[in-house]
């Protein structure tokens, strides 16, 4: 740490003072966050109060070098949000932003859903959950649609059990383990309802826009690129008019369903390229997805989606 600025302050007031620019460049903190930038497009917002957590954080490190004692600040979450919007990768980079900064020994993530934490009978659900919590222990614990942890029309439900045991967790083991529940947001909102004590355990409720067309678009762009594909200029036009029509659909999951429908593209591009007469292909033809991969879509042909299974979209 430079401390040039702060012994000049020193000398001057006779006051002990910290850089706090020169805190947060020793944290390393930016290269999540500028990590976390490169990952998603757009979600100002979130990407927003990912910072405002960090600054917190920091602020907090600097008061303990001054015994200033307080509080370890409660850190459990909850993202809301449609599914594909970057849950569980902001929740990734958030594990390492409290492992750079103390707040979790490890900053490893585990992400589980209510079949890793409830049994199916008696004496079942509560050693399923201690063992999911010790390996999350030092980390971060991401349960992805954490209403379905509780089922009031079913009595027989083990459920419950498994809430009980991570309310004690969540208010005794602040300092080694911070939860991360995650769902669509007005299933969310009824579960909290349900479930005062967790509501009352949770300091950060983030919520995950959709995303915008002209986003997906940037998205796909980006997806192609990690894999070494690019769009023709006419499938660039024809991607651009599939996205509004695919986001009329039902089941649409914001970048999950882009990822699914480019999959879809390079499917049919190597089918068309074996279909070709002529075999000699170059580089740029392995790497080009063409108009014609992607209007042969039923999104355009029976206006219907063919990108998901036909079922309800889960996840993060």
């Amino acid at each position: 740490m430079d401390t040039t600025k702060t012994d000049t302050s020193s000398r001057a007031t006779g006051e002990v003072k910290v850089d706090l620019d020169a805190e947060f460049r020793d944290s390393h903190i930016q290269e999540v966050l500028d990590k976390l930038d490169r990952e998603l497009i757009g979600l100002k917002p979130v990407k927003t109060r990912i910072r405002e957590i960090a600054a917190l954080l920091l602020v907090d490190r600097l008061r303990k070098k001054f015994a200033l004692t307080s509080q370890t600040p409660t850190l459990h979450m909850s993202f809301t949000g449609n599914p594909g919007t970057g849950k569980t990768t902001v929740a990734l980079r958030m594990a390492e932003i409290l492992h750079r900064l103390g707040y979790v020994r490890e900053g490893h993530l585990i992400a589980v859903t209510r079949d890793d934490l409830v049994g199916q009978y008696i004496g079942h659900t509560a050693p399923k959950t201690k063992e999911v919590i010790k390996k999350a222990m030092g980390g971060v614990l991401f349960i992805d649609e954490a209403y379905y942890l509780y089922k009031p029309e079913n009595e027989r439900d083990y459920g419950q059990e498994a809430i009980e045991i991570l309310l004690q967790i969540m208010e005794n083991n602040r300092d080694d383990l911070v939860v991360i529940l995650a769902g669509y947001k007005d299933k969310m909102d009824k579960f909290f309802q349900s479930n005062p004590g967790m509501r009352s355990r949770i300091a950060h409720h983030v919520d995950f826009p959709d995303y915008q067309a002209t986003e997906l678009m940037a998205i796909a762009d980006l997806m192609l690129a990690e894999q070494n594909y690019h769009f023709s200029p006419a499938a660039h036009r024809a991607f651009a008019e599939y996205i509004p029509r695919r986001m009329q659909l039902g089941h649409f999951a914001n970048a999950r369903s882009i990822r699914n429908a480019l999959d879809r593209a390079r499917l049919r591009q190597a089918n068309r390229l074996f279909a070709a007469k002529n075999k000699m292909l170059s580089k740029d033809d392995l790497m080009t997805i063409e108009a014609e991969d992607i209007l042969a879509s039923r999104v355009f042909i029976d206006n219907a989606p063919d990108d998901d299974l036909q079922a309800p979209a889960r996840g993060s």
